[in-house]
């Protein structure tokens, strides 16, 4: 189950999922292209192994900022069953 984290201005999405077994969290970020599919690219945290469809080099080096600036919130949330569970504890 992906959970919801964050929707930016390009309604570009980012969702994670719950904490693996193995400590992994997989997160996915998704953007509607102008075609009507999307790009879109996988972050492993915590060792930040990328899979990359479709996006630049320079929106990549955006979002693996913004992960790297989110890792510990979201690696936290994916403990507790994402970001409205986290809120309701």
């Amino acid at each position: 189950m992906m959970h919801p984290y964050m929707t930016l201005n390009d309604d570009t999405e980012i969702t994670h999922s719950e904490m693996y077994p193995d400590g992994k969290v997989k997160v996915y970020i998704e953007t509607p292209d102008e075609t009507g599919g999307f790009h879109d690219a996988i972050c492993w945290l915590p060792d930040y192994t990328w899979e990359v469809h479709g996006y630049s080099e320079s929106e990549m080096m955006y979002f693996k900022q913004l992960i790297r600036d989110n890792a510990h919130l979201i690696i936290e949330f994916s403990q507790e069953g994402g970001i409205l569970n986290a809120a309701n504890i």
